[in-house]
């Protein structure tokens, strides 16, 4: 996908979310549940006006910030090297943000016959699977990837600790799948604990791989 097409695409997304707050606007409640917990239950609440405005709001910045920030890295002909996939991670961003703000739309509307965890976790395997799918094709830079100071000083500490992470982050993303068939706060942990341990565990990776090629 070209930067061109990723930005238009994403730039109408935002606008039908727009559009379709404001066309609900009269039906939505005042306060509005803006968080669930683990048993699905709304636990947070905001004013209308941003129940219908934050989350697109949000996602323009992100679109904007994924935009400007790869230009700004001195190593953005990297960047280059994987600017596809960085293109349709940026427009599943784009979707997965805004499924999430129509789910809220929805279940604010009254239509709360889905449990809020179960409906997130599909969409968040598929994502946690596209990163680990993008992982194998990041290059070496500042902003996208594994960043962790053995990684950014080596090429081939980035390129073996993308190759795990990549390994990894779709095996987070077989694990929100599965738990989105479970469902309750299993699922969640489900997810979560074995993230953290992923995540910690390419930090001291990289971190032995660069002991290693230092020392050889």
């Amino acid at each position: 996908m070209s930067t061109k097409n990723t930005v238009i695409w994403s730039l109408i997304l935002i606008a039908v979310a727009v559009v379709a707050g404001l066309a609900f606007w009269n039906q939505l409640p005042n306060s509005m549940a803006s968080h669930w917990n683990v048993n699905d239950q709304a636990d947070g609440y905001m004013s209308k006006f941003w129940g219908v405005l934050m989350m697109p709001l949000i996602t323009l910045g992100m679109l904007a910030l994924f935009l400007v920030i790869p230009n700004l890295d001195p190593l953005k002909a990297n960047i280059a090297q994987f600017r596809r996939e960085f293109n349709l991670f940026i427009a599943f961003i784009v979707a997965f943000l805004l499924y999430a703000h129509g789910l809220t739309l929805a279940w604010n509307l009254g239509y709360q016959n889905f449990k809020m965890g179960a409906a997130m976790l599909s969409p968040l395997g598929v994502l946690f699977i596209l990163i680990g799918w993008m992982l194998r094709k990041v290059k070496r830079n500042w902003f996208v990837g594994i960043r962790t100071p053995w990684t950014l000083s080596s090429d081939s500490v980035w390129d073996k600790t993308h190759q795990l992470g990549s390994t990894l982050f779709m095996l987070a993303g077989g694990l929100a799948l599965l738990g989105s068939f479970i469902g309750g706060a299993f699922a969640f942990w489900l997810l979560i604990v074995p993230l953290i341990v992923f995540v910690i565990g390419l930090v001291v990776y990289s971190y032995i791989l660069y002991r290693a090629e230092t020392r050889s």
